[in-house]
């Protein structure tokens, strides 16, 4: 006998929940309460949800769940952070980052399981492409850290190109941002993306979300050394298709610049820089690299960042040096997921043999 996989209420829009509230016949003011449930009461089942007739929660767990799960890991810095591991729907990992920071506690929301985009620098890449995750595992991620009621901001810079997810991500933006979901401001949420130009462009006309680039270097041939898209979505021309939408009011674009020594933190990409992003209202968030296996890069000393920082800043763009965080847990995007990734593996050939 087959067994009965249930849906996820949870990453459903109010459109969606009436739809499903009429077809099963339940009154239609049941639909403003399973959406309160999950949104605003945040339940994590439908037995909680005791406002609803004890016949109508049987109905609808009969062929729903809300689709929450809990981390399957915690990993704690001395700084702080955590990184939290979740179990995909398919048996996968993915990695969700908590960063408090004094008053402000943000959470580094991941979009895939793996990433197509294979940049040099990224562990998530050597992963390769495995899933996009749905509006249900992205959403998940932000309601059952158990820092889930302090956060104040999200930033969608985990494993995975936002963008090469984009029907998902905009869903679980708007129920973050509807009245009828979290009722997040779009100000306290970053979408990044490595320049994926057409769908960044729907990504900027469907969301009023702030967006974060990432550069890594503004010479086109450096670029490419390290990011493949840099051949099909040159740098110019995203930061082209840029200077047509308005940044100076409540949208915001930053870049972000790893930085790599003697690779990409000389005076000639500082001047660079200012030249190419002239002429729009941005800022530039300067991160130090965190090393990963078998890859040959080092991240770039503490003065070359303060002076990259002040020639920016002092030419008109503004320029912060990220705190680097997390370390002594494998914070930087997919290490984690990469080590329990391998252990399954290994666990899988030691059964056959």
């Amino acid at each position: 006998m087959a067994e009965n996989i249930l849906i996820p209420l949870l990453g459903k829009t109010v459109e969606e929940i009436k739809t499903i509230v009429s077809e099963l016949g339940m009154p239609a003011f049941t639909a403003k309460q399973i959406t309160e449930w999950i949104y605003t009461k945040r339940a994590s089942s439908i037995s909680e949800m005791t406002n609803i007739s004890v016949k109508n929660r049987s109905i609808l767990s009969e062929k729903y769940t809300v689709g929450r799960q809990l981390p399957a890991q915690e990993n704690a810095s001395v700084d702080g952070t955590k990184k939290y591991l979740f179990k995909t729907e398919s048996s996968n990992f993915i990695e969700t980052v908590y960063i408090p920071d004094d008053d402000r506690h943000t959470l580094c929301v991941s979009s895939q399981v793996g990433c197509k985009m294979n940049c040099l620098f990224c562990m998530t890449g050597k992963q390769g492409f495995t899933a996009n995750l749905t509006a249900t595992e992205i959403l998940n991620q932000i309601l059952s850290v158990p820092e889930a009621d302090k956060l104040s901001n999200l930033v969608f810079m985990g494993m995975g190109e936002p963008m090469d997810n984009l029907p998902n991500l905009l869903r679980a933006l708007e129920i973050l941002t509807a009245d009828y979901g979290y009722a997040w401001s779009p100000r306290r949420v970053t979408v990044s993306t490595i320049g994926v130009i057409p769908k960044m462009k729907i990504f900027l006309e469907s969301s009023k979300c702030h967006l974060a680039v990432s550069m890594h270097s503004p010479f086109a041939e450096e670029r490419l050394k390290i990011m493949p898209v840099q051949k099909p979505y040159p740098i110019h021309e995203v930061i082209e298709e840029l200077k047509k939408y308005d940044f100076s009011h409540q949208r915001r674009v930053s870049f972000e610049y790893i930085m790599f020594n003697e690779f990409n933190d000389t005076m000639r990409h500082a001047v660079e820089m200012v030249r190419l992003l002239r002429g729009i209202d941005c800022r530039v968030n300067l991160i130090r690299f965190h090393a990963i296996p078998g890859i040959d890069l080092r991240t770039s000393n503490e003065e070359k960042m303060i002076f990259f920082r002040d020639y920016l800043t002092n030419n008109g763009i503004t320029t912060t040096i990220r705190k680097s965080r997390g370390e002594d847990i494998f914070a930087a995007c997919g290490m984690l997921s990469t080590m329990e990734k391998q252990k399954a593996k290994e666990a899988t050939t030691s059964e056959t043999c």
